[in-house]
């Protein structure tokens, strides 16, 4: 699936010189969070975050605001613009980035957004955290009732084959299938989610077949267990 297909193509933005308690405004009023901001030409240029503008004003300067503002003391904050708060040359997708590609680059940057630019620098829309977890949960099919399996087989080629065909056969339907990347040395663990909560016979049939079924909870418990560096070098990267 493509970025294309999953960002939000009608984009609030803003301008360059406007400035930050409109920004701030904007955000309420449309309840989001990023702000890119651009050019006539639609030519992206920054973005600006809520967290930008609660950096630029800490409550001390809020309540300056508020209490001057009567007084027509707030001249200095009111002048403080988009320009001067944005990040500049934010990092972007280009629409035809998979939803992979984007994760994975959500994962190294720990930004919450990115504006989708086409070649030219030009705005075509913005995909967040939201935009792809809801992705996720379509390819996955786990917008669905189910229920997930963990199956522990042979790191042989066929394996996947016989447990989607053993599996079809009972007139079970997939809302997606995955493999672990890791597991005991010549293993690997798959887990179907299958679009019905009545399984037994699934996991009566697969048993007789040779596979061992596994809680997909202990599973990943027992993986931490063994990857104990493994899991804490993820956390911290």
């Amino acid at each position: 699936m493509f970025v294309s297909k999953s960002m939000t193509s009608n984009v609030v933005t803003v301008n360059k010189d406007a400035g930050i308690f409109e920004a701030k405004d904007m955000m309420i009023k449309f309840c989001i969070r990023h702000l890119p901001v651009i050019e006539e030409d639609n030519r992206l240029i920054g973005i600006v975050t809520d967290r930008d503008i609660r950096s630029a004003l800490p409550s001390e300067v809020l309540h300056e605001y508020e209490c001057c503002e009567e007084n027509g003391e707030n001249e200095k904050i009111s002048n403080l613009k988009v320009k001067d708060i944005m990040t500049i040359n934010p990092v972007t997708v280009s629409p035809s980035y998979t939803i992979q590609d984007a994760l994975l680059l959500l994962l190294k940057t720990k930004v919450g957004a990115f504006p989708v630019v086409d070649e030219k620098g030009r705005l075509k829309g913005i995909i967040s955290v939201d935009d792809l977890l809801r992705a996720f949960v379509n390819v996955l099919g786990i917008g669905e009732p189910g229920t997930l399996l963990c199956i522990l087989v042979e790191e042989k080629l066929g394996q996947m084959k016989k447990i989607v065909d053993a599996i079809t056969e009972e007139n079970v339907s997939f809302g997606s299938i995955l493999v672990a990347r890791y597991w005991d040395e010549g293993k690997r663990a798959v887990f179907p989610y299958l679009l019905t909560q009545n399984i037994a016979h699934v996991k009566k049939k697969l048993q007789k077949m040779g596979y061992t079924l596994l809680d997909p909870m202990e599973w990943y418990m027992d993986q931490i267990n063994k990857n104990p560096k493994e899991e804490v070098n993820k956390k911290s990267e």
